[in-house]
Order: C-alpha cells, then sequence, then structure tokens
C-alpha cells in the first residue's frame, strides 16, 4: 500500500469517524429527551452498545472461527483500554463530573461483572452455561435501566410541579425517526470510520517495520474501541460528559455480558482461557474496574491530573505487554519498577484521595 494512500485511510478514517460520533451524540440526545430518560442511561446503554458493535463482530467471528484467545482478549483489552485510555483523553480535554448514581450503581454492577467473568475463567474456560447467564444478565441490566430511569424522570418532574414535556412541533414519530436515523447515520460513520483508522495504522505500521505481534497488540486492539473514543471525546467538547463517562463504564458493561456472553454460546465448547490472560489481563481488567470507584467517588470528577495518571498506565500496560511478546532484555527491570515503585504510589495517592473524602466535613466542596 503507498504512503499517499496510507494517510487517506487514517486522515479519511479519523474524519468519518469523527462526524459519525457527532451524529451519534446528537441522536441519542434527541432520543433521551423524547423517551424521558436521562442522557447518562442513552450513554451506558444505545450509545455505550452501538459504538461497541466493532468489539461485537470481532469476538463473535473470532469464536465461530476457533480462536477463544481473540474473542475473549478483546474484550478484557477493550476493557482496560476504555477506562485508561478514553477517560484519560477525555479527563484532559475537560474535567468530567461524574454522576453519583454511576458511581453507586453502574460502577459497582461493572466491577461485578469483572469479577463474575474472572471467576468463571478460573477453571481455564467460560463454558455455555456462564454464557448463558451472562446474556440474561445485560438483558436484565437493560431493562433495569430504562425503567428505572423513566420512573426516577417523572418522579423529579411531579416534585418539581413541571408539566410533562410537550410534544415535538413535527410529531412525536417524526422526531423519533429523525433520532434514530441520526443514531444509524452516527453509528456506520463509526464502523466505517473504525475500519479505514484500523487497515491504515496496520499499513502504516507494517511500512515501518513493526511485527505483527506488536500491531495486534496495541493498534487492532485499540481500533476496535475507536469508536468510543471519538463519542466520548465529542460528548465531553459538546458537554454532554454524562454521555462521554456513561458511554465508556456501559461499553464495559456491555462487553463482559453481552460480548463475552454470546462469543462462548457461539464457540463450539465455549471460551478456552490462555493461562497468560487468567495469570495477567483479567486481573488487570479488574483493578482497572474497582480503582474506577475510589477516583470517581474522591470529588466526583475525574480530574486532568487523574486523566493523565489513567493514559500513563495504559502506557505503561501497553509496554509491558510488548516487552513480554518480544522478551526484551528490559522487561525485569521494568517489572520492578512498576511492581514496586509505580503502582505503590499510584495505590497510595488513591488511598490519600479518598481518606481525605471521608474525613471532609459534611457539605464541604
Amino acid at each position: 500500500m503507498s504512503t499517499g494512500l496510507i494517510i487517506v485511510l487514517l486522515l479519511g478514517g479519523l474524519a468519518v469517524l469523527t462526524a459519525g460520533a457527532e451524529a451519534l451524540v446528537r441522536g441519542a440526545s434527541r432520543l433521551a429527551l423524547l423517551a424521558g430518560v436521562s442522557p447518562l442511561v442513552v450513554g451506558l446503554t444505545v450509545v455505550a452498545y452501538g459504538t461497541s458493535t466493532p468489539e461485537l463482530v470481532v469476538s463473535i467471528g473470532a469464536g465461530l472461527e476457533g480462536n477463544p484467545d481473540i474473542a475473549l482478549g478483546n474484550v478484557v483489552g477493550s476493557n482496560v483500554f476504555n477506562v485508561l485510555f478514553i477517560l484519560g483523553v477525555a479527563g484532559l480535554v475537560a474535567p468530567l463530573l461524574v454522576a453519583r448514581q454511576l458511581v453507586r450503581l453502574e460502577v459497582p454492577i461493572m466491577i461485578g461483572a469483572s469479577l463474575a467473568a474472572w471467576a468463571m475463567a478460573a477453571d481455564g474456560r467460560i463454558g455455555k452455561v456462564d454464557g448463558a447467564l451472562l446474556s440474561a444478565g445485560i438483558v436484565a441490566y437493560t431493562g433495569w435501566s430504562i425503567w428505572r430511569s423513566r420512573r426516577d424522570e417523572a418522579a423529579r418532574r411531579e416534585a418539581a410541579g413541571e408539566a410533562p414535556p410537550a410534544p415535538p412541533a413535527g410529531g412525536m414519530a417524526r422526531a423519533v425517526a429523525a433520532g434514530i436515523g441520526l443514531v444509524a447515520v452516527g453509528l456506520l460513520g463509526l464502523a466505517l470510520g473504525a475500519r479505514w483508522f484500523v487497515d491504515g495504522a496496520v499499513a502504516l505500521a507494517r511500512t515501518l517495520g513493526v511485527s505483527d505481534v506488536v500491531i495486534g497488540l496495541t493498534v487492532v486492539a485499540a481500533g476496535t474501541s475507536m469508536p468510543e473514543v471519538a463519542t466520548s471525546i465529542v460528548a465531553t467538547l459538546r458537554g454532554e460528559r454524562d454521555i462521554a463517562i456513561g458511554n465508556v463504564v456501559g461499553s464495559n458493561i456491555y462487553n463482559l455480558l453481552a460480548i463475552l456472553g454470546i462469543s462462548s454460546l457461539v464457540t463450539p465448547g465455549g471460551l478456552s482461557v490462555a493461562p497468560s490472560i487468567l495469570a495477567l489481563d483479567l486481573p488487570v481488567m479488574v483493578a482497572v474496574a474497582v480503582a474506577c470507584l475510589p477516583i470517581f467517588l474522591t470529588g466526583w470528577s475525574i480530574a486532568r491530573l487523574e486523566a493523565a495518571v489513567f493514559l500513563g498506565l495504559y502506557a505503561a500496560y501497553t509496554a509491558y505487554l510488548v516487552l513480554k511478546a518480544q522478551e526484551h532484555d528490559t522487561l525485569p527491570a521494568f517489572s520492578a519498577v512498576m511492581l514496586e515503585f509505580v503502582i505503590p504510589l499510584v495505590a497510595l495517592g488513591v488511598g490519600v484521595s479518598v481518606v481525605r473524602h471521608f474525613r471532609r466535613p459534611p457539605g464541604a466542596a
């Protein structure tokens, strides 16, 4: 592939991703108003599930083709990427305010789903019964989220003495169709843009002499999460920060319950779990999910410093995977620095923030 074509794919992919994300956020916001649910719930469901389409396609395809490592690794890697990279980038663009509902309900659900997946994988296989339980979980979670949001919104309007929103000037059906149309166009743009961007990035990496192992660990793994990247950044820039954070948390819940569940159901014999994923990647995924709770809790926000820490941790995790794949001589020293200095310092910082939060006088900002 020529250099010119690679550049066209990269720039064209980014442009289409951005346009698709803009359409998706606009359409989702309109549907939230029409359905009487909060933007946060739309971010947790419609937007999150839509932007996870590439992961769904990759994992189901890998399962059907007998590649369980790709199916499981795609889910685990995407969940780590979503929290550390996407929230890191979005938080650097603008500090993200975290809804209390997210801390009290959705993040614990994400942690619970992560622990459940780890426990199911402990015997070296996520079988069909496990897959059925996970799949039932996403159906129950989605229905419960929409019901709860509609109930809470109606109670809020009643308490405030607000009348129900007036029907759109052009009619409800027309407004709903317009919102669905924007969402559909947005999802199409995200899928097409992600494909172009990944193709261009892989071609560029090979042109530069990067090995297929490193490409798979970095470019392809991140490529399936490009819709989430674009959507969260655009939502942040538009001030729809509930959608930005809800997209990430909702995508992680969907990845674990729906994608992992369906993949294990369609894969003959279920998904076998590689020892390396069980020993490293699944614990990292659980640790990242657990880390969200104290960080979100301490200030109901993701400050720029915390966002920078997220990005730094993702860079370190990726560097470890690359060094391990290449069996590089510097891997022992890198591991020692991470285990003995970096991770303890991050844990200490989070711990201090949590202690300060609980010792803060009631009503203090």
